[in-house]
């Protein structure tokens, strides 16, 4: 069996137990340790790595200045120590002089400094004694100068409006010219992307997705304006604390009873930003949430602390860009060096009184879920297989330019998921939990665009996703999703003009341990693919196959290694998948996915059955309940496939 591994990295929260308001206040001193030697001479300036950006390095060295300070303004605010204040004294000062050599320069229109700019007005909101109050007049001045830059330019139509929002809020805190009523008209921008149930889209509705970025940004810093502006916004700030108690009913079903999130969208590599919600309802007092104080505790550590056993740091203990370990293939074109320290956004908290309910509470499990929860914004149903151990999120799929990182089949916080890469076949394809088409077996395409995407709550058997892609003009793929927990069926109705190859994958799994035989196990048959390591078990079937003469020829079952560093989670992963060539024509796939974590069950003997009822056949699960019926004469795409 494979031996433990000696760590390569120095992590700062290492001999941290994370439990009480002292260990959190610690957690950010030890994560701000590992950087400081990487400031520049004149501190405006701070860059621990050398890969780049989209932007200039000007942005991205901004960025490493500012960023920490999302987790050390909180630790001043509640009274916490840190000795190293005049640092960023003197870097707010050098920064902001347009004379001196480390000038943060012009922020232009959508420049990434007005992005951080955010972080400084939220620190003169929270602790101007430390940020504000000592400096000059002369200083005081060239950085207001410098952060008004912000209500000229424009910012993304997106969460991006809300840093206008927080650079004028810390303005007006600390007495400095501000311009309010540009705000204003900003919050109302923000409102326009509200959508119901707590759920925003990041930017205008009918175009921008629904993810981490929702708790994350749009809750985050409407909590933040609603505590700090209460007084003078009373009507808005009501309206953000009851989204956001509206919001944590259903967002909590996108965390693991152990505390990892869900790992879903883009910018993963803000890791435990996943917690910065539950810390700034407690920041925000927000009431009404059907949760209770322990629980949000016990959500916000949990998440943490899940975190802090994973190897994301350098050896000198930096936050890398990646996920569940450094990772550029998965990252985006904006993450620089610094882009990780957006995570310590999770300390808010630790600007309450040690005395606030938040505090005083013990952490409570995680309060008691049903299998499957829909939620119809993100058009998702999230999962959870006690027996199996497997908890995950069915998607119908949105569009956004990150492409995979929203349009899989389904996602899991045991497994994780994977990005494309430059190698050709499948193994590069990122075709877990999707199906993937190819002209000539090595290049392939998975749904990456939907033109509908429904969620349909309807049927007695339980609700079903559907989703419409055409990967080519002359090529159309229908997909109709449904738990049936620890299993998922997919069908998918593809009508092709042109000859393709295809391979349809289940959940990935790390290949951890494959140095030693019988660790692990694959079986590759006509129409099923097993992989058996110690992470788990996952695999995958063609429930066509072996149903009648006039189903088409079984597809082939394979276990495809992945080209290395394209999941999230795992560094090496194993796929079992479906193969199958089609002419032109229609053609009707049915399949079965399943996985489970380490010893769990996934019930491979188990799977869910295609079999007749009348004139329709039907799908069920192993025990005879109804899942699906297939009506494959029916008119129409929709109801090709239809509910029960």
């Amino acid at each position: 069996m494979p031996l433990p591994r000696v760590p390569s990295v120095v992590n700062p929260l290492a001999d941290n137990p994370l439990e009480s308001r002292t260990d959190f206040q610690r957690a950010v001193r030890s994560l701000f340790a590992p950087v400081e030697p990487y400031y520049s001479p004149g501190s405006a300036r701070m860059t621990p790595g050398e890969t780049g950006a989209h932007f200039p390095a000007v942005g991205a060295d901004f960025e490493g200045f500012s960023r920490p300070l999302w987790g050390l303004v909180p630790l001043a605010a509640g009274g916490g120590e840190f000795d190293r204040w005049s640092l960023y004294r003197r870097g707010l000062a050098n920064g902001t002089d347009p004379d001196h050599e480390e000038y943060w320069g012009p922020a232009d229109d959508y420049s990434q400094r007005l992005v951080d700019m955010a972080a400084v007005g939220f620190g003169l909101a929270l602790a101007p004694g430390e940020l504000w109050d000592p400096l000059d007049a002369g200083a005081r001045a060239d950085l207001v100068a410098w952060l008004d830059q912000i209500n000229d330019a424009a910012l993304v139509d997106s969460n991006w409006q809300f840093f206008r929002v927080l650079v004028n809020l810390g303005l007006r805190e600390v007495g400095a010219e501000h311009d309010w009523e540009r705000t204003q008209k900003t919050l109302d921008r923000l409102e326009s992307f509200y959508l119901g149930d707590g759920w925003y889209a990041d930017g205008p509705a009918d175009e921008r997705p629904c993810d981490h970025y929702i708790p994350w940004a749009m809750h985050f810093y409407g909590l933040v304006y609603a505590a700090v502006a209460d007084g003078d916004d009373p009507e808005r700030a009501e309206r953000f604390r009851e989204r956001a108690a509206a919001f944590a009913d259903e967002y909590r079903h996108w965390f693991h009873a152990d505390g990892q999130g869900l790992p879903y969208g883009r910018s993963l590599t803000y890791r435990f930003a996943q917690a910065s919600f539950w810390g700034a309802m407690a920041f925000s007092g927000v009431d009404g949430s059907t949760l209770s104080w322990g629980q949000i505790r016990g959500l916000w550590a949990r998440n943490i602390r899940w975190w802090a056993e994973r190897p994301i740091f350098t050896a000198d203990g930096v936050l890398t860009i990646g996920y569940g370990y450094p990772n550029l293939k998965m990252s985006e074109p904006y993450n620089s060096p610094s882009s990780p320290y957006w995570a310590v956004k999770a300390f808010l908290p630790l600007a309450l009184p040690a005395d606030h309910p938040f505090w005083r509470a013990e952490a409570e499990p995680l309060p008691g879920t049903a299998g499957r929860e829909v939620q119809t914004h993100p058009k998702m149903v999230v999962c959870r297989d006690d027996g199996a151990d497997h908890h995950y999120a069915l998607t119908a799929g949105q569009n956004s330019t990150y492409l995979e990182k929203y349009t899989k089949f389904a996602y899991s916080t045991e497994f994780g998921f994977s990005v494309r890469s430059r190698a050709t076949g499948l193994a590069g394809a990122g075709h877990d939990s999707a199906l993937a088409l190819s002209e000539d077996g090595t290049r392939y395409r998975i749904r990456l665009e939907v033109t509908d995407a429904v969620v349909d709550e309807s049927p007695a058997a339980g609700p079903v996703l559907y989703s419409r892609w055409t990967p080519w003009p002359d090529v159309t793929v229908d997909t109709w999703l449904a738990p049936a927990s620890p299993w998922h069926v997919r069908v998918h109705r593809l009508e092709t003009g042109r000859p393709l190859h295809s391979g349809e994958g289940g959940f990935p799994l790390s290949m951890d341990g494959d140095g030693f035989p019988g660790a692990y196990d694959r079986v590759e048959t006509d129409g099923a693919a097993l992989a058996r390591y110690p992470a788990g078990t996952t695999g995958i079937r063609d429930l066509r196959f072996g149903r009648d003469d006039d189903c088409e020829r079984a597809r082939q079952g394979r276990a495809v290694d992945q080209d290395p560093n394209t999941n999230v989670l795992a560094p090496r992963t194993v796929v079992p998948t479906l193969t199958a060539r089609h002419e032109p024509g229609t053609h009707w796939l049915v399949t079965a996915a399943t996985a489970a974590p380490g010893s769990g069950d996934c019930e491979w003997g188990r799977p869910p059955i295609l079999a007749d009822d009348g004139e329709r056949p039907v799908l069920r699960n192993h025990t005879g309940d109804p899942l699906l019926h297939c009506d494959e004469s029916a008119p129409g795409s929709l109801a090709a496939f239809a509910p029960r």
